[in-house]
């Protein structure tokens, strides 16, 4: 596997903005800003100072990362659109991370020894976006089944059996639903949003895509609130 050396990822898919360097096993620049609307704004500037504040050129990357979702759609096409564009200038590989991956990397393995860790991020409908990692036993996160829109009141019977911890900004709200269901259920000390300086980790660990792999696609879990125009208007 190709050593990376020096990474730049972005998030802007979840309700937070932000930017973080990777550079030779540790982040040596970050920027984060909690927001439900404005990652347009705000990402290519945080991009910037990171850049700056990490005294590092663009040329100088040797790949990038970015979160995928699921999440707000503005958001995630923010987020992809300014990783793909960056990384075609570049000629650098794009690594795609889930909003879930960064959201369940922040929990620290002490608080999911034992336990199932549910990554339960906010939808802004009725449907919470689950998805579920096997307990802690080394460094690597391991699904138990793909990410899924899920109601509360049927969020028990969707998760595996067994004793959870809770993490993401909609943990209160599966917290209360378990709880009403009699699930032992834990909620996670990290903050709860996914940010780049998990994605930047994470992608550093992985193998680099190849040359002329696809780039990452968004990951969307339900269908966008569009109402088609009705035949014959423009």
């Amino acid at each position: 596997m190709e050593q990376v050396r020096c990474l730049l990822a972005l998030e802007a898919a979840g309700a937070a903005c932000s930017a973080a360097l990777w550079r030779d096993g540790r982040i040596i620049a970050h920027r984060f800003a909690p927001m439900r609307r404005g990652q347009s704004e705000h990402l290519v500037p945080m991009i910037e100072d990171v850049m700056g504040a990490a005294d590092t050129a663009y040329d100088s990357l040797d790949a990038l990362a970015v979160t995928v979702g699921p999440g707000g759609f503005t958001g995630v096409r923010i987020g992809l659109a300014t990783a793909r564009g960056l990384a075609l200038a570049l000629h650098r590989p794009l690594i795609g991370i889930s909003n879930f991956e960064s959201v369940a990397a922040a929990v620290p393995a002490s608080e999911h020894t034992g336990r199932i860790l549910v990554a339960v991020l906010e939808s802004k409908r009725r449907e919470l976006y689950v998805q579920a990692f096997a307990p802690s036993g080394d460094d690597e996160l391991r699904p138990l089944a793909p990410g899924a829109a899920v109601p509360p009141d049927e969020l028990d019977a969707w998760l595996p059996a067994g004793p959870v911890t809770l993490a993401g900004d909609a943990a209160p709200a599966a917290m209360a639903a378990l709880q009403a269901a009699q699930r032992d259920a834990y909620p996670a000390s990290s903050p709860g949003l996914a940010d780049a300086v998990q994605v930047a980790t994470l992608a550093a660990a992985r193998p680099l895509p190849l040359p002329g792999s696809d780039m990452p696609q968004p990951l969307y879990l339900r269908a966008p609130d569009v109402t088609p125009a009705p035949t014959g208007v423009p």
